[in-house]
C-alpha cells in the first residue's frame, strides 16, 4: 500500500491547477482565503481532470499489486477500486482543505519555494508542507492536512471491504495519504522549471 501510494503522489499533480500564480513568492504575500475562497479552491481542485487519472491510476496499481482497498483479485473489481479511489481524494480534499482549513483559518493553498532557492531546500520546503501551513501570515501546524487525512481514512471504512476497515490498515492509509500529501507539493514546485526546460530543449 505505501508504494501505491507513493506512486499516486505523482498523479496528483491536479494541484497545480490551483496554485497561487505570484511564482517564487513567500507564504506572506499571498492574499488571505475568505470562506467562500476555500470552497471555490476544493471545488476547483477536485474538478479538475487529474482527479479522475489519480483515480484511475491509483485503483490500476491497487488492482494490479492486489493491495488495499481489497475488493478482490479479478478485475471485475476494478470499479469498485475507481470508485474508492475517487472517494478518498474527493473527501480528503473536502475536510483538509475546506472544512478544517476554514475552522483553523488556514490556509491551504501552495506557494512556491520557487528558483531563487537551491533544489533540495525545494524539496525539503514542499514535502513539510504536509504538517506545516499559513495562518494570519505566520507558519502554522498544519492541523487541516494532518486531520483531514486522518478524517478521510476514517471515512473511507464506510465504503472499504471489511478486511481493510481494521485499525492498522486505516492508520496505514492516514500515515501514506498524509505522506502522499507532501510529495504531491513536488509537481507545483517544479512544473514551470520543468515546463521551462522543455520549451529550451524543444524550441
Amino acid at each position: 500500500m505505501l508504494v501505491k501510494r507513493l506512486w499516486i503522489a505523482a498523479a496528483l499533480a491536479g494541484r497545480v491547477l490551483a496554485q497561487d500564480p505570484e511564482s517564487g513568492q513567500g507564504a506572506a504575500t499571498a492574499s488571505a482565503e475568505s470562506v467562500e475562497d476555500k470552497w471555490d479552491y476544493f471545488v476547483h481542485e477536485t474538478a479538475a481532470p487529474f482527479t479522475l487519472g489519480a483515480g484511475a491510476f491509483n485503483a490500476a496499481v491497487s488492482q494490479a499489486t492486489r493491495s488495499a482497498p481489497l475488493y478482490g483479485r479479478h478485475w471485475n473489481a476494478y470499479p469498485r477500486r475507481f470508485s474508492a479511489s475517487i472517494g478518498d481524494i474527493v473527501s480528503q480534499n473536502f475536510f483538509g482543505d475546506f472544512v478544517l482549513a476554514s475552522t483553523f483559518h488556514e490556509d491551504a493553498r501552495y506557494v512556491r519555494e520557487g528558483p531563487s532557492h537551491g533544489v533540495w531546500s525545494r524539496v525539503g520546503y514542499a514535502v513539510s508542507r504536509a504538517v506545516a501551513a499559513r495562518k494570519d501570515d505566520e507558519e502554522t501546524f498544519n492541523w487541516a492536512n494532518v486531520l483531514g487525512t486522518g478524517m478521510s481514512a476514517g471515512l473511507s471504512n464506510a465504503y472499504y471491504p471489511p478486511a481493510s476497515r481494521t485499525l492498522r490498515e486505516t492508520m496505514t492509509n492516514w500515515g501514506t495519504s498524509l505522506a502522499g500529501s507532501g510529495l504531491a507539493n513536488l509537481a507545483p514546485e517544479f512544473w514551470r522549471d520543468f515546463h521551462a526546460w522543455l520549451k529550451r530543449r524543444f524550441r
